[in-house]
């Protein structure tokens, strides 16, 4: 029982004993020192009953926070089971799966949908304390912890949110209308009229695959051992994200691959402003103001910024007439480092005379990613036992499909024709 809960019950039996004592007209020496006694007993356990509420506040709050985050650990914990070399004996030798392995493999093909071994998005993480080199794994460079799928990736340095879908379509109705309010104009007069609150559906669709081919040697499937997964891991996780970084921004929509945002600002009605000047802070910070007057931002620091290298390079080397700051130093003064992303993957090479180049503006506003990349199920691992069959190596194939939208454009801004010289 809470120490709480006895206290209280110990009050309400000294508040009967002094009620009767106190319904006595000549209570004797002993009875009024009784009541002196269950008084200073009373007043004492005022202070033992608010000291136990707030410990037990702290204990509820912690056991909250523990019940709160089980599942997910739970989850993770099961996730970090996962043996990617499982995997690949199972397709070169038809090993048995057994342990976590085989119960997340059966979860995930009951999702159906998979002709090979599906291989949950969270088994590319680079696990703690395992070791990679060159080529064949081996103890003497340890990678940093992958926690998602590519972490680093600069579409996740951007803001995308990647989420996961079953099975079909999925779509998100985003609000178009401005629905404003109105004064009424006198005593009796009426306020403003109804205004239609329109949406406008962003939908996913699982058109699009991604795949990557990985080939195993037979003496790397014999000599590496345990420490097989980890390249697998490592080599399918850069691959994939490289890819993806290049298709949520620079997709050209055809071709089996996803509508990326710059290729698509006109499609997405994301506003493409043509600065054709020298990329300088002033012509970004036109692009911050429009984002704060549209409401899509409160100040400069909630601001991401995507651009090339060369830009950085330009910016850094242009210092201000009189002074030792460079626009580099204007700008990252507004918008924080971290929130700056540099890519020569996302973003197309610098082209024209003088040479010209873009950058991307992001925002989250309200809690809502600025863009949104899904993932249908898990990643399909395949065998293709045919191609290396001479050699006894094992030829893999692992297919994703994935999809890319935004779902308010006022939280993105193209800026192009930035010139370097």
């Amino acid at each position: 029982m809470l120490d709480s809960v006895k206290i209280a019950r110990r009050q309400s039996e000294i508040r009967q004993n002094l009620a009767e004592l106190a319904g006595k007209e000549n209570p004797s020496e002993e009875e009024l020192r009784n009541m002196e006694q269950l008084d200073f007993e009373y007043r004492s356990n005022e202070t033992r009953y608010r000291a136990a509420l707030i410990a037990e506040d702290t204990e509820r709050r912690d056991a909250g926070n523990e019940l709160e985050t089980r599942s997910s650990q739970e989850w993770a914990d099961l996730m970090a089971g996962f043996e990617m070399r499982q995997v690949a004996l199972a397709l070169d030798e038809g090993r048995q799966l057994d342990g976590q392995t085989a119960e997340i493999v059966t979860e995930l093909r009951s999702a159906g949908g998979f002709r090979g071994i599906p291989v949950p998005w969270q088994a590319l993480e680079v696990r703690a304390g395992e070791t990679v080199a060159a080529g064949t794994p081996n103890p003497i460079q340890t990678r940093p912890i992958i926690d998602r799928l590519f972490p680093d990736s600069v579409a996740s340095r951007m803001g995308a949110q990647m989420i996961s879908i079953d099975t079909g379509a999925v779509e998100w109705p985003v609000t178009t209308s401005a629905v404003t309010a109105g004064w009424a104009d006198g005593e009796t007069a009426n306020v403003a009229g109804p205004t239609t609150y329109a949406t406008t559906d962003r939908a996913m669709s699982p058109d699009h695959n991604l795949g990557i081919q990985m080939r195993i040697t037979r003496k790397t499937l014999k000599q590496s051992g345990a420490a097989l997964e980890q390249a697998v891991r490592r080599d399918m996780s850069g691959a994939m994200g490289m890819a993806m970084d290049q298709a949520v921004f620079l997709g050209t929509g055809a071709n089996g691959q996803p509508l990326g945002v710059i290729t698509g600002a006109a499609t997405y009605g994301i506003t493409a402003t043509a600065v054709d000047d020298l990329a300088r802070w002033a012509v970004i910070r036109s692009g911050v103001v429009r984002f704060m007057t549209s409401n899509a931002a409160a100040s400069s620091d909630m601001i991401k910024l995507l651009m090339r290298p060369e830009m950085w390079d330009f910016l850094d080397d242009n210092v201000l007439s009189g002074t030792a700051f460079s626009e580099w130093d204007r700008l990252v003064k507004n918008i924080p480092a971290s929130n700056i992303a540099m890519t020569n993957n996302a973003l197309a090479e610098p082209v024209g005379d003088p040479l010209a180049c873009s950058a991307l503006l992001t925002t989250s506003a309200g809690g809502v990613a600025p863009i949104y990349v899904g993932n249908w199920g898990a990643i399909d691992m395949i065998r293709d036992p045919y191609s290396d069959a001479q050699s006894g190596g094992l030829r893999i194939t692992a297919l994703a499909t994935m999809d890319v939208t935004v779902a308010r454009p006022a939280q993105l801004e193209l800026l192009t024709g930035l010139e370097l010289g």
